[in-house]
């Protein structure tokens, strides 16, 4: 069903590409109304416009809290065109049809974000924007609504020499308009929610599309990803400086490799994640970033091929020049030196991410998308300090292992359950993933370490080593493993029916133990 448009309301926070569309609008001689600043900007153009105060009869008042919410404005978008009885309520109270309505809100996602104080980001909630955007787009039978600037042109379009809009066009626009408003309302809970004490989850944090990517997993699967309109962090805002564009995969392991570098403080000593398929294959510190790197690339260098590398200080030339002797997808880091942007640049589908607020606290929510619903659950910030450790062996552990210790469970938080992690001075020398066995992930590690690069010299042997897993011992056999392999201490969270065993053989074997209370699954 073809609409002629006749009348236009007009009512944008944002004027930008608005003059093309005024001036065709005017071209098919449709009657314009507008608000405030809308108003002037439509009379500057020498384009003929009524006042929305001419149409209510009301002037804008209360700051302009009050403008549109008006019978006549709600009237003419909401009144269905062949109802006898809504045509008389029209013709008893003179509302005049409204069949256009192009409107966008008050740039409440745009504050929020620059730390404006509460009264401002208050003032920037829009009212009657949302209201007539969902009154236009109800009665989409009748009435073209228009929310997004980019739409514009296709409205031009649509208009032709004609000046009439199809149903298709018109349900299309309406669907795009609920979403943006569900969107908008979104933001303003959650950002409610962030100033209160309000705990309950009913809607999911609001994002919008950043982007299409080739495909998702599998070629044969479509993918986007979607950025958060409030934590302005992470890859979704990295910066890309070169290389192609990030796909799905690179985009889940990236993530994986941000989120595993974040553990080390840049104002300690430099440390470098290698990551493969969202799993760590090697994380170690170093007295330089070039130093940390070697270490973190010996650790599993076949398993480095074609990984993300993640940074924790400025990448130097140095670095760079040891990483690009290799496949590298992409690196990740928070800043990047002339230098070293030269040597990567000579690797043109090397992708290099630079991430500003690499180290800003991830408050994000965690959800899973499962069949029929979605999961949801609190991220796992959880940090262990020194303090934290409650040793439970009769061999106390030396600054030494306790520095290891630390940094094998920040590690092992990060890798995929069952996670068993070897560490030797603060540097991974063995990492066992993803099993449906602690027992298997034990000897996986051992395996990796096995085929590390000069596994035989002390500094990479597992002789005198730590030992990290994500969740407690089971049962002794585990630890005995690791034991066998040369581990001299071991960090674990405890809370296992068998915990008195696990602690004997610790004892039995001479070697120190840690518990943290604390279980870093990873699933």
């Amino acid at each position: 069903m073809e609409i002629k448009i006749k009348s236009a309301l007009i009512s944008v926070s944002d004027k930008s590409g608005l003059e093309p569309l005024l001036k065709k609008l005017n071209e098919l001689n449709v009657n314009i109304i507008s608000t405030g600043g809308t108003s002037k900007f439509i009379e500057e153009l020498n384009i003929s416009v009524t006042d929305i105060s001419e149409l209510t009869k009301f002037p804008e008042m209360m700051d302009g809290r009050v403008k549109t919410l008006h019978p006549n404005v709600h009237g003419g978008l909401l009144a269905i065109r062949d109802n006898e009885e809504h045509k008389k309520s029209q013709d008893k109270f003179g509302i005049a049809d409204i069949d256009l309505l192009i409107s966008n809100l008050y740039p409440f996602e745009k504050t929020i974000n620059t730390n404006n104080d509460f009264e401002t980001c208050i003032e920037n909630i829009d009212i009657g924007g949302p209201a007539m955007l969902r009154s236009a787009s109800k009665n989409h039978n009748y009435v073209c609504v228009i929310s997004d600037i980019s739409d514009y042109s296709e409205l031009i379009r649509e208009l032709g020499d004609k000046g009439s809009t199809s149903l298709e066009f018109r349900t299309n626009c309406a669907a795009k308009t609920f979403e943006r408003t569900a969107h908008y309302d979104g933001m303003i809970s959650h950002w409610f929610k962030s100033n209160s004490n309000i705990k309950n989850q009913k809607f999911i944090k609001p994002a919008v599309v950043s982007s299409e990517l080739r495909y998702g997993e599998n070629p044969h699967q479509s993918a986007r990803i979607f950025q958060n309109s409030f934590n302005q962090s992470g890859i979704p805002s990295a910066q890309l400086v070169q290389g192609k564009d990030l796909s799905y995969n690179n985009i889940n392991d990236a993530d994986a490799a941000l989120q595993l570098i974040q553990e080390f403080d840049p104002r300690e000593d430099p440390a470098v994640a290698i990551i493969k398929h969202a799993n760590p294959c090697g994380v170690a510190s170093g007295e330089s970033l070039n130093d940390a790197y070697h270490k973190a690339f010996a650790c599993d260098p076949n398993s480095a091929f074609g990984g993300i590398i993640a940074v924790n200080k400025k990448l130097d030339a140095e670095t760079a020049k040891s990483i690009t002797k290799i496949f590298t997808e992409v690196i990740i880091a928070p800043d990047v030196t002339d230098d070293a942007k030269s040597i990567i640049a000579l690797k043109k589908n090397l992708r290099l991410l630079v991430c500003k607020n690499m180290f800003k606290q991830n408050d994000e929510s965690n959800f899973k998308s499962i069949q029929g619903g979605i999961l949801y659950q609190s991220n796992d910030n959880h940090q262990i300090n020194k303090s934290d450790l409650k040793i439970v062996t009769e061999i106390k552990p030396n600054d030494q292992q306790i520095d290891d210790m630390l940094f094998a469970f920040k590690v092992c938080k990060h890798v995929k359950s069952n996670a068993i992690v070897y560490v030797k001075n603060k540097k991974t020398i063995g990492i066992g993933a993803g099993q449906m066995s602690r027992v298997d992930s034990a000897k996986i590690a051992v395996a990796k370490n096995l085929e590390m690069s000069n596994h035989t010299n002390e500094e990479n042997s597992l002789s005198g080593c730590t030992v990290a897993s994500d969740a407690f011992f089971p049962f002794p056999d585990g630890l005995r493993i690791a034991i066998e392999s040369g581990a001299t201490s071991v960090i674990q969270p405890g809370g296992s029916i068998k915990d008195t065993d696990i602690i004997s053989a610790a004892n039995n074997a001479g070697i120190a133990m840690a518990l943290t209370g604390i279980r870093h699954f990873k699933h």
